[in-house]
């Protein structure tokens, strides 16, 4: 069989190579990366949880290039195109590289079926193993113990919160869902905590293997006035920080855990303070709290929990003040649609509720049931994808008025492929 010799090819290729799309477990990911025999030198960074990994991972790559470091980042999923997901030097890797790495997996799996997401982590540390890189850091793709990325072994982990999501595969319960996420952690290994309440699954896990384990408000955390914040870590302090560029007091609680991270492996990847304070105010990241211009103002945000969704809720409450605010929303059918709407009902005083793809995909119809539900009783309209959905709402919105894009990775992506995003923001 002749295999693909573009990128769009792989990927149509590993989409068909396991029946299902989501097969936890470390058996068969093991198995290829024993058979690739990439074993670099460099530190390896896990970042895991339920929110806020994405704006995690940003900061660590922000801050250790600006160190002088070359840093691999494999994240996922992608908005736009799946180059985004595998970066060196802050920049996407090129469909050509890419394509060279899906090959070297499919030499060295023979006859072991891998997911889609396997496929892409075990290419990913293919490339990174060739790049000459100081350090990489690699991105949880779901809960922890029984993730791809969770086959590398860790110099340090970080989780940096624990909600209710995925439930079908993680458990329906904070101590369940944070026993998974703790197994990224190792023996004698930092392994660091950004959620103020963490579950004691997840301490006692942490605990029970001899991880050096770090926590928020106990090893290191901040404060804030007047518009700075200061830090503090078991031996280190830094004050007047700028606040991060990433939008939301969320950010300080992953802004404050990257710091912890970089204090703890200050001794093998040693970062000046300049290098912290430049990319606190230059890091960006496509999709949270993202402003698409003004008149009326567009934020695309990818909230598609509850946990998620309050934090977005807060980021509308404290932003400018405008005149109506309009929700462009799109959600996938297995998740806590109602505590979504939920959450960020009371900043909103129109819904235009879209159709997305595919069998997860809730149907218009079928996500006005979920919104009524919620309680909400307001102005609701149908529309037949995210992008319909954002056109219908400028032709109605007046310029002093937000449109809030969120509910999924899927309405945010079909809104920016329709959307010349230059110019965009963070906030």
């Amino acid at each position: 069989m002749k295999l693909p010799d573009t990128l769009p090819g792989w990927l149509e290729y590993i989409e068909r190579q396991h029946s299902k799309t989501i097969a936890l477990g470390l058996a068969r990911v093991q198995k290829v990366a024993d058979a690739l025999a990439a074993r670099p030198d460099f530190p390896v960074i896990l970042v895991g949880g339920t929110n806020g990994k994405g704006s995690t991972c940003a900061l660590l790559e922000a801050i250790l290039i600006a160190a002088g470091y070359r840093v691999g980042l494999y994240t996922s999923p992608h908005l736009i195109r799946y180059n985004e997901r595998v970066r060196v030097d802050g920049s996407e890797v090129s469909d050509e590289a890419l394509v060279r790495a899906f090959a070297e997996v499919e030499a060295a799996r023979g006859d072991t079926p891998l997911t889609y997401f396997e496929y892409g982590t075990l290419a990913a540390w293919a490339l990174f193993a060739r790049a000459s890189l100081d350090v990489v850091i690699l991105e949880v793709g779901m809960g922890g113990r029984l993730d791809a990325v969770n086959v590398f072994e860790p110099d340090l982990a970080i989780v940096t919160s624990v909600a209710l999501d995925h439930m079908d595969f993680l458990g329906d319960t904070r101590e369940a869902i944070g026993f998974e996420k703790a197994g990224i952690y190792r023996a004698a290994r930092p392994a660091l905590c950004a959620d103020p309440e963490p579950p004691k699954s997840l301490v006692d896990h942490a605990l029970a293997i001899g991880a050096d384990l770090r926590l928020i408000d106990r090893d290191f955390g901040f404060e804030q006035s007047a518009g700075r914040w200061n830090w503090r870590g078991r031996a280190m302090r830094l004050d007047d920080l700028p606040p991060p560029a990433l939008k939301g007091q969320v950010q300080y609680l992953n802004a404050s855990v990257v710091l912890a991270a970089l204090e703890a492996l200050q001794q093998r990847l040693p970062v000046p303070e300049q290098a912290i304070r430049e990319a606190l105010t230059r890091v960006r990241l496509p999709g949270r709290f993202q402003i698409l211009g003004e008149h009326p103002q567009i934020v695309l945000d990818v909230a598609h929990n509850p946990q998620a969704a309050l934090s977005l809720a807060r980021n509308l409450s404290a932003a400018s003040a405008v005149k109506e605010s309009w929700a462009v929303l799109g959600m996938l059918a297995d998740k806590d649609v109602e505590g979504v709407i939920r959450a960020v009902e009371p900043q909103i005083d129109h819904w235009v509720l879209c159709s997305l793809p595919g069998p997860r995909g809730l149907t218009a119809e079928s996500l006005r049931e979920r919104v009524l539900r919620a309680g909400v009783r307001g102005d609701i309209d149908l529309a037949g994808s995210p992008t319909d959905a954002l056109a219908r709402c400028r032709e109605r919105a007046g310029v002093d008025d937000r449109i809030a894009v969120f509910g999924s990775f899927l309405t945010v992506t079909d809104v920016l492929a329709g959307t010349d995003a230059e110019g965009s923001s963070n906030g």
